[in-house]
């Protein structure tokens, strides 16, 4: 799946969730501190540290097989052993959340792997539920 824009404010990347039922935008903020993804679902705006793109990288390439998304709200526990419990742990790189904006910290599992598949980072199934990725590269 490829993704319209280029990640821009003005030329946003046009995603698809991974069963491919709703459509959202993201892009690169590079002047916030730190650097942002913003994520615009309808009227939901989400924020993610940008370096969540490379850290996911390198865990799925250490990991090397297939793992769940498991996207969970933040009021929600994560799956354990799934891409949103590794995007919310006290280990991962950033020591937990990489969701920024309080209440809205959570859905990591559903809107990073699609742009990790646009950015060729990641293969992704597409099933109704139960997604999973792997890296790629």
């Amino acid at each position: 799946m490829t993704a319209a824009g280029s990640g821009t404010k003005a030329d946003p990347w046009v995603l698809r969730t991974p069963p491919g039922t709703s459509e959202y935008t993201l892009y690169r903020d590079d002047a916030s501190n730190p650097p942002v993804i913003v994520c615009q679902v309808g009227s939901t705006q989400l924020t993610y540290d940008a370096r969540a793109v490379d850290d996911l990288h390198a865990m799925l390439k250490a990991h090397g097989d297939w793992i769940e998304l498991g996207a969970a709200d933040e009021q929600k526990d994560a799956k354990p052993g799934t891409v949103e419990a590794w995007g919310r742990d006290p280990s991962n790189p950033v020591g937990g959340w990489y969701g920024l904006r309080k209440g809205y910290r959570g859905r990591f599992g559903m809107y990073l792997p699609p742009l990790m598949e646009a950015l060729g980072l990641a293969e992704l199934t597409h099933d109704a539920k139960g997604n999973r990725m792997r890296a790629r590269g």
